[in-house]
């Protein structure tokens, strides 16, 4: 489920593996970080448009970003404080890239595309509440979260998450996280030979967004006299794998990602993004194969069935 990042091994507390690395394997030696990117738009929760960032090559220009849905204040500060107690009762296992992860679901082999109960016992209780309040989300209809994973993150360690896209054989369409304790970064790049195209969206007239094909004047047809829609600046075409956006998580901030910033766009989180700790909750869906009418459809039952008790531990 997650993509290569940087050189290292296995090292105290650390649960790296192969070419990923965190700070508790890198050592002194360690001559560079693994390579984190650098984001060169911004999405924008209230138009739902990627726009290009100030200093980069792409300021004054945007395109639309579909498939994310983003609410701030979530929980309050309380639920969260009683959450993160409730968290830290139990063990946090090691795991990839400087996190460490509390999971709970059933028993799965990705590679081979085996799945098993095995000693999943449900979702934990505390996330009952947080799963009701979901219902409230326009784009969370229907949604039965069928496994749970809470990844800790911390800056002495170099906590981060390469690009990956989440398994879709058996997790469903919709990704849903809760960032709890630091606010933090999602980064989107995508590998396609597509192009994307951008949209020029600042007036400077009025300072305001403009929405994709409302084209302002260029400087030189204004110097040049030259007014009305005779005198546009066109769209422009870039490469997908040049463009990389970035989704700021608020503290407390519950986010989606589904359509294409599910399946076209893999996410991570660099390790410049990790100021505090950071505890990011996410709840899966089941795939169609999983569902009524698929292949799996009992298995599926039999999944949600113990997710939906909420009596679940850490497995």
């Amino acid at each position: 489920m997650e993509a290569a990042g940087g050189g290292g091994g296995e090292g105290p507390g650390c649960g790296c593996k192969g070419i990923r690395s965190c700070l508790l394997c890198e050592g002194p030696a360690q001559a560079a970080p693994p390579p984190q990117g650098e984001d060169n738009f911004t999405y924008c929760p209230a138009t739902g448009l990627a726009k290009g960032n100030e200093h980069s090559e792409f300021a004054g220009w945007a395109f639309p970003f579909p498939g994310v849905f983003l609410t701030e204040e979530f929980i309050s500060e309380d639920e969260e404080s009683e959450i993160v107690e409730l968290m830290d009762q139990d063990d946090w296992k090691p795991s990839q890239s400087g996190r460490k992860k509390q999971d709970y679901g059933p028993k799965v082999n990705f590679k081979k595309q085996r799945l098993k109960a095995g000693s999943f016992t449900g979702l934990p209780s505390f996330s009952k509440k947080i799963v009701a309040q979901m219902k409230a989300c326009s784009v969370l209809g229907g949604f039965l979260p069928v496994e749970q994973c809470n990844l800790d993150y911390m800056p002495e360690r170099g906590s981060a998450i390469d690009p990956h896209f989440d398994d879709w054989w058996l997790w469903g369409e919709r990704l849903v996280s809760l960032n709890l304790l630091s606010k933090t970064v999602l980064s989107m790049s995508c590998d396609s030979e597509d192009s994307i195209q951008l949209f020029p969206t600042f007036s400077k007239e009025n300072g305001e967004l403009s929405p994709p094909g409302s084209f302002t004047q260029t400087s030189a047809c204004k110097n040049s006299g030259e007014e009305g829609i005779n005198c546009i600046l066109s769209p422009r075409l870039v490469p997908s794998k040049e463009v990389t956006v970035a989704i700021h998580l608020p503290r407390r901030s519950l986010v989606v990602l589904y359509g294409d910033a599910r399946y076209k766009w893999k996410h991570a989180i660099y390790r410049k993004h990790i100021e505090h700790r950071r505890i990011c909750v996410t709840f899966r869906e089941l795939s169609a194969e999983f569902s009524a009418g698929g292949r799996h459809e009992e298995l599926g039952k039999e999944l949600l069935e113990i997710a939906l008790s909420f009596q679940g531990r850490p497995v």
